[in-house]
């Protein structure tokens, strides 16, 4: 229970009764129930959500929990096809001009940009989406596999990757990729999630199993506190640096990943576990700290199922003491 002592001196908004757009970190006097109150947000859980119609794993991903696409995909050697989420149920939709696996996406359910990737050849080629046809627009200075992002379809980051291991980071500003500031530590199928401005990466195969987690904010990338489970093969979601959730992986032997760990700007919470065991599913940062998706992966065998994870804000009164 939050304490009045931390909130003293500051002004607050009158309200009768709760805000109607509760927002974490919200503070108000209910002047109904005449209390100080604050909004949080409570341990979320994971429920099962529709099977995609073709199993995949290491594809790219976008868009919300109720909005959102997965595309192309593993196995090997790649698939050019896309598949759209309602929310209940998966619908194929537009192919990828270029098949791949190993790519990564930013954006929404029908404005994203895929990028990098592999079938054979590793590409730096970028593949642009308007929710009714792909696009190939400019490619990456140098090819990406197990790449990270942040960012949407029009102002993007390329955050390192492979094939060998860098520490290169590119910007996509709509039309074109700028090579920016390098992250610290080298990596591939890291958590990732934020803005082009203001991104996350932690853990992910540096050669080994990584917990380190650094923070973008525009110039430069600071090493902030590790994943509690260092693993690679991590899903994620969050929309800024400061909040976001990673879930599943790999820890480098042995069978994969239930964990979910929960960021809140300065540490890593384990929070609910995923009901099935898997990694290298959805690639890039889907929905929110309170509403994602886990789409497919493997364990092995290779899935076609999601998880949705499901976490409302509420009211919590602050006591006197």
């Amino acid at each position: 229970m939050t304490t009045y002592k931390g909130i003293k001196g500051f002004s607050i908004q009158t309200v009768a009764g709760d805000p109607s757009n509760l927002e974490t970190g919200m503070i108000w006097y209910d002047s109904v129930a005449k209390k100080v109150q604050g909004a949080k947000l409570p341990a979320g859980a994971w429920s099962s959500g529709g099977d995609t119609n073709t199993a995949r794993y290491r594809m790219g991903t976008s868009g919300s929990a109720t909005a959102g696409l997965a595309i192309s995909g593993a196995p090997p050697p790649g698939t050019a096809n896309v598949e759209s989420y309602d929310g209940s149920s998966w619908t194929e939709t537009h192919n990828v001009n270029t098949q791949r696996m190993s790519s990564n996406a930013a954006g929404t359910q029908t404005a994203a940009l895929l990028f990098g990737g592999a079938n054979g050849t590793t590409y730096a080629l970028a593949e642009l989406y308007d929710g009714s046809s792909w696009t190939e627009v400019g490619d990456m200075s140098a090819p990406k596999v197990g790449h990270m992002q942040a960012g949407t379809s029009t102002a993007a980051l390329a955050i390192s990757g492979g094939p060998s291991l860098t520490v290169n980071v590119e910007s996509w500003n709509g039309t074109s990729w700028t090579e920016i500031a390098n992250v610290n530590d080298s990596r591939a199928t890291a958590a990732n999630f934020g803005t082009q401005t203001a991104a996350l990466i932690a853990g992910g195969e540096s050669p080994g199993a990584s917990g380190v987690t650094e923070v973008w904010d525009g110039s430069s990338w600071t090493e902030v506190n590790d994943l509690n489970q260092t693993r690679y093969g991590i899903s994620s979601g969050g929309s800024a640096s400061t909040s976001g959730l990673a879930f599943g992986g790999y820890p480098g032997t042995g069978s994969g990943l239930a964990v979910t760990e929960e960021w809140d700007s300065s540490s890593w919470t384990e929070v609910g576990d995923l009901s099935t065991i898997r990694y290298m599913g959805g690639s890039g940062s889907i929905g929110t700290t309170s509403a994602t998706l886990m789409v497919c992966g493997e364990n092995p065998p290779t899935r076609q199922t999601t998880e949705e994870w499901a976490q409302a804000v509420t009211a919590s009164t602050f006591t006197s003491s």
